[in-house]
């Protein structure tokens, strides 16, 4: 509709991302004042769920967040509710647990670069219109997603909400010879994943920039998965960390009117958690073929501290990191050897412990607080997804505003980019942010134009 100055415009569901909510662009005389991302989706009581149930539960409930990344909730879980009872569950337990995360990121990864974000880039309107000219692509895609798909199968004891997972460990470690039955698959999953990071790094990408700042778990000796220390990079290039029990002092969450997912500021700041931040952060501790990867990709060379702040190139890191995480998994299933025992004890202890692992999408922060019986008494969960609805925004607002300034697209332009750059930052689907309408509201100087959002 439009109405002198002012033009408002409404489009339908936006494809290829799953959740519900809608983007005001506000538009006044060629400036955008403002860009908010409208999240409507009703809230699910998870942290209410939780309490009062017995400790040994929040892995397994936790799980039900999401569909794509069970293991980032139950792995987070598993990691805050031992930090109250101070079990450390021993190497070989950690290295089956970061076996089962790497299948979460290959299968995860592979589903977005190749179902959810290629077509962007390819003119595709999604993933059956790619299939339909790109049918070897989305065959190897599909050949990636299930190699990881086998490993949580195997570990976790089926694909989606895994069953096999328990405070202390496993209820069942798997023996060496079924692992190693995965290596075939995995050893093509590695050339897969190789022509995946050549593939995408031939398509056109458009300049932009993410000011804000940059939030990763960070390790001494390896890419951070399952576990490591919050770290931040800075816009202005310098780094901090903090422990991760004082998550919730640096990264506070509040509520705005526009939305029902809550928004977070680090240190007052914007920030930005997942893929660009991991490679920032510690992409010195990619193993020696995904910095191959990545430099031949043009990232890059991450040992050097190189810095990807373009999020159209995200596409680009997350194929290297589903290359790493490839290579992650034939390294562990290469050096197994069966635990005694499957998991540790942990008994209950009253205390609040805090938990942090990397999701696809980015850090996931878990705290549980705990009577002496082993009830919970308090739970939150602080997703990587809520942690960049301002820095989203952001984006968008400074991308709609270079296009403008710059092309003066149409409507049907900018509601194209403004989905493109809401892509750019959800490698996840369950928890993630889905456009039902969008309204962009022009206005010039001497007329004031309605519209609703």
């Amino acid at each position: 509709m439009t109405h002198r100055g002012s033009r408002v415009l409404h489009v339908g569901s936006l494809s290829r991302v799953e959740g519900e909510g809608a983007l005001y662009l506000g538009v006044r005389d060629g400036t955008v004042t403002e860009a908010r991302l409208n999240i409507y989706e009703p809230p699910r009581f998870f942290e209410a769920l939780l309490r009062g149930r017995s400790y040994t539960e929040p892995p397994d409930i936790t799980a039900r967040v999401c569909g794509i990344c069970p293991v980032a909730y139950q792995m987070s879980a598993c990691a805050a509710i031992e930090d109250v009872c101070g079990v450390d569950v021993g190497p070989v337990i950690r290295d089956l647990r970061r076996l089962l995360y790497c299948g979460e990121w290959i299968e995860s990864q592979s589903l977005h670069i190749y179902l959810l974000h290629a077509p962007d880039f390819l003119g595709r309107a999604g993933a059956i219109e790619l299939a339909r000219t790109h049918r070897a692509e989305v065959e190897r895609g599909l050949r990636l997603k299930q190699a990881g798909n086998a490993l949580m199968e195997l570990l976790g004891g089926r694909a989606v909400h895994p069953v096999n997972v328990r405070l202390g460990g496993f209820h069942r470690a798997p023996s060496r010879a079924e692992l190693r039955a995965l290596t075939e698959d995995l050893r093509r999953a590695l050339d897969d994943a190789w022509d995946t990071v050549r593939w995408v790094s031939g398509f056109d990408f458009p300049d932009a920039h993410v000011e804000a700042d940059l939030l990763a778990l960070a390790a001494p000796d390896t890419y951070a998965i399952e576990s490591g220390t919050p770290t931040v990079l800075r816009a202005d290039g310098s780094r901090d960390s903090f422990p991760v029990r004082d998550f919730t002092e640096r990264v506070r969450e509040t509520h705005v009117p526009h939305s029902t997912a809550l928004h977070s500021r680090l240190d007052g700041r914007l920030h930005l958690t997942g893929s660009l931040a991991r490679f920032a952060i510690g992409g010195a501790r990619l193993s020696e073929v995904a910095r191959q990867a990545a430099v031949e990709a043009g990232l890059g060379d991450p040992y050097s501290g190189a810095v990807c702040r373009n999020p159209f190139r995200s596409i680009q890191v997350r194929a290297v990191e589903t290359l790493y995480a490839v290579t992650e998994a034939l390294r562990i299933i290469t050096a197994y050897e069966p635990p005694e025992r499957p998991y540790v004890e942990v008994p209950p202890v009253a205390g609040v412990g805090h938990g942090a692992t990397e999701a696809p999408r980015g850090v996931l922060y878990h705290r549980y607080q705990l009577a002496a019986d082993g009830t919970v008494t308090s739970a939150l969960l602080v997703p990587p997804t809520a942690q960049n609805q301002g820095a989203i925004e952001d984006d968008l607002r400074r991308l709609a505003q270079q296009a403008i300034s710059e092309q003066d697209p149409d409507d049907a332009e900018l509601t194209d980019l403004c989905e493109r750059a809401i892509r750019n930052h959800d490698p996840c689907i369950s928890c993630s942010t889905h456009f039902l309408d969008l309204t962009v509201v022009r206005t010039s100087g001497r007329t004031q134009g309605g519209g609703h959002d």
